[in-house]
């Protein structure tokens, strides 16, 4: 099993919300600004994947599992719910609370 499988894996088996980021990203900046008026910081775990050196490994893991290797990847309750554009529509449409 990879070292990126197992860190995922856990990661996402470890919190209600999981965010795999990457700190300078505006796409990231504006999913964590989304997820932070629904969550508090004991619900949620942000990864911060851009100075781990796991990185690439980490986002290949991330495309296999859900179609794709860009931040950010977003997991709720286990399930991968896309990136930012994903988010933004689930709010908009007010499903997101319904996920909660």
């Amino acid at each position: 099993m990879s070292k990126a499988k197992v860190f995922v894996d856990g990661k996402i088996a470890g919190k209600k919300v999981v965010v795999f980021s990457k700190s300078y990203c505006p796409y990231c900046k504006k999913a964590k600004a989304t997820l932070k008026k629904y969550f508090g910081e004991d619900e949620k775990d942000i990864i911060e994947i851009d100075n781990n050196p796991d990185c690439d490994a980490i986002q290949q893991y991330l495309g296999k599992i859900t179609g794709a290797k860009s931040v950010p990847r977003i997991f709720i309750n286990g399930k991968s719910i896309g990136g930012n554009d994903q988010l933004e529509e689930l709010e908009r449409k007010k499903e997101l609370t319904v996920m909660l």
